[in-house]
């Protein structure tokens, strides 16, 4: 694992100031231009899809998404976009969070989560947590099991796994590298 942890934090790149004064700023985008450090991504969210027992995968807009789809055909497991709240046709179902200035909702199909359902949450960061937050409570709304959550990079700094740990009541949450 120690290969792949240098291999991931080799192709991201830090901008500074970015998207303000003050922040730096961890851009995947280098890492996704890397055929060999992408693939060697999704094979390491794969495993965690494949050893949780997922059934499906979520990809939290939009990084998510862009994590999240090659895994689920990797694993052989579906695919489910949770989209910012307004962006996807017929029934959904929502979900509030707060964010450090507002608040913001995101969405899912309702008829995409069944009861027999065991889903892997992916997304590329875990910063504060409030995003991670409220996917845990959708999936749990639509009646289906949180299999994990994985995630390509924490921010420990700011401390989300923390804030996380009374909603993931036990759920495991993997991140591969830990910044």
């Amino acid at each position: 694992m120690t290969d792949i942890k240098e291999l991931l934090l080799s192709r991201i790149r830090d901008v500074a100031d970015y998207p303000e004064p003050g922040v730096m700023f961890k851009d995947i985008t280098p890492l996704l231009a890397d055929p060999a450090a992408f693939t060697a991504l999704t094979d390491a969210l794969a495993e965690i899809a494949e050893r949780t027992g997922a059934t499906k995968v979520i990809g939290l807009e939009a990084r998510g998404f862009i994590l999240g789809a090659p895994v689920a055909v990797r694993a052989g497991l579906g695919f489910i976009p949770v989209r910012k709240a307004g962006k996807l046709p017929g029934a959904t179902l929502a979900q509030a969070y707060d964010l450090e200035y507002g608040s913001a909702e995101i969405e899912v199909h309702a008829e995409d989560l069944t009861a027999e359902d065991r889903v892997l949450i992916v997304d590329d960061v875990l910063a504060t947590g409030g995003t991670v937050e409220a996917s845990l409570q959708l999936v749990r709304r639509a009646g289906a099991k949180v299999a994990g959550v994985a995630i390509l990079m924490e921010l420990g700094f700011l401390g989300g796994r923390q804030r996380l740990e009374p909603a993931l009541s036990g759920t495991p949450l993997e991140a591969l590298i830990t910044v």
